[in-house]
């Protein structure tokens, strides 16, 4: 079946694979305020993949573009290394949006609510703190920039730009992964505080798509060291934008080298999240995998 190369992400290759199917994979590039690093994070793009897999895999009741994983039905791309972070997909027309689920008030939620009380419309009660956990989860859907930042939007103007049934639908498919997933990862010992869904349309039907509940898109907390009041310890990428603050990165290109340690201490973990959201070692999702 022919493989045409369809794209590049900060993190991602493209490849259309026939008329109907797509080939996902995960580098080990790693981007932070919007820029692509020098260095890569080694198995960083097999955690992204495992971890989705997985999610897919637990959260199978809701429809999703996954078709498999194993490298002996993979196709050649001209791509080597592909077993462990590559995913053969169905061809859907993504969505324009992103569903970003909150439980916990951080990041640009936290800094509107600061000035106005409010995230993405949804009033919330007084006196709260940064990192504190919500009444109940909350989805403030953003648009999706090709180039820069991504935007924060009301429901109402989701709403307008997808079409009222379907923004519902994948509204409804968000918050219950959310609160699945959250309840679930907080009983191996993490806070899922946030994460971004993308959905898309096949034969009319609305799917889950992309990544799912990783370190890339989610923010992840050791439940042991959970204190409300600040920023919080964590297994995604924030160690590296903390570095990169500390060393006075104005967060235009060229981004400085990442040094061994902060490379090594990445990587370590992307791994634990891993291990730890799944329950497995990451040798076994390797092997698994066919890697």
């Amino acid at each position: 079946m022919e493989a045409r190369h369809a794209g590049s992400g900060k993190v991602r290759e493209l490849f259309e694979i026939g008329s109907d199917r797509l080939l996902l994979v995960a580098t080990d590039r790693i981007s932070a305020y919007d820029v692509v690093l020098p260095q890569p994070i080694p198995d960083k793009g097999k955690v992204l993949t495992g971890l989705s897999a997985y999610w897919f895999e637990v959260m199978g009741d809701v429809p999703n573009h996954a078709i498999s994983v194993r490298a002996d039905d993979l196709p050649d791309v001209g791509m080597e290394d592909l077993a462990g972070r590559a995913m053969l997909c169905k061809k859907a027309e993504p969505l324009p949006l992103e569903f970003v689920v909150r439980g916990y008030l951080s990041g640009s939620g936290w800094k509107e609510y600061r000035s106005s009380g409010e995230v993405c419309g949804h009033r919330l009660p007084e006196g709260l703190t940064e990192s504190a956990k919500l009444p109940a989860p909350i989805l403030t859907p953003a648009t999706k920039a090709v180039t820069g930042h991504d935007e924060n939007i009301t429901e109402t103007r989701a709403e307008e730009i997808a079409g009222l049934d379907v923004y519902k639908t994948a509204r409804d498919y968000a918050l219950t992964i959310y609160t699945r997933a959250a309840e679930l990862a907080a009983s191996r010992g993490i806070i899922i505080a946030d994460t971004k869904f993308e959905f898309g349309l096949l034969d009319g039907e609305v799917i889950l798509i992309d990544e799912v509940l990783t370190p890339d898109s989610s923010r992840f907390w050791p439940v042991d060291q959970y204190r409300p009041g600040g920023p919080q310890p964590s297994f995604d990428k924030q160690y590296v934008r903390d570095w990169l603050d500390e060393a006075g990165w104005d967060h235009t290109p060229p981004p400085p080298q990442l040094p061994d340690e902060v490379v090594n201490a990445t990587r370590q973990r992307y791994v634990e999240a891993y291990e730890r959201v799944s329950g497995k070692p990451f040798d076994a999702w390797l092997k698994e995998a066919g890697a």
